[in-house]
């Protein structure tokens, strides 16, 4: 495997971009009208797909992603340095919080976020 690429889908391009520039700290790799990618460590990227795009790449071959506007399809799971920091950022770039930073049974502390698409956000620290 050479690269690992998540792509989300999303209803604006430009808007999801923002969002994940403030909560990622960081510029994007690619930004091109259709396409934006994240560098999040070495050969793994967060792609931002416009819906419309991949209904045109794949037409009817899938339902429409616009369909499920709000409604949860995936997770993003991002291990950080400090949890609250992450999700102070998505919130002050108009995420929705859907849980507090708290201790979990698996041993992480996590707290959890809506970005503009509805995507779940879950910014994760290893309890010191």
């Amino acid at each position: 495997m050479n690269r690992i690429e998540f792509i989300l889908y999303v209803k604006d391009q430009d808007q999801a971009t923002a969002f994940y520039k403030a909560v990622l700290a960081c510029e994007p790799t690619l930004n091109v009208p259709g396409m934006t990618e994240f560098e999040l460590r070495d050969r793994v990227v967060l792609g931002l797909m416009p819906a419309s795009g991949i209904r045109r790449l794949l037409g009817d071959a899938i339902q429409d992603p616009d369909l499920a506007d709000q409604i949860p399809r995936a997770e993003l799971y991002l291990s950080v340095d400090s949890a609250q920091a992450w999700v102070d950022r998505a919130l002050a770039a108009g995420g929705k919080l859907l849980s507090p930073v708290s201790l979990k049974n698996w041993g992480d502390c996590v707290g959890y976020v809506a970005d503009l698409d509805g995507h779940v956000l879950a910014l994760a620290q290893s309890p010191p």
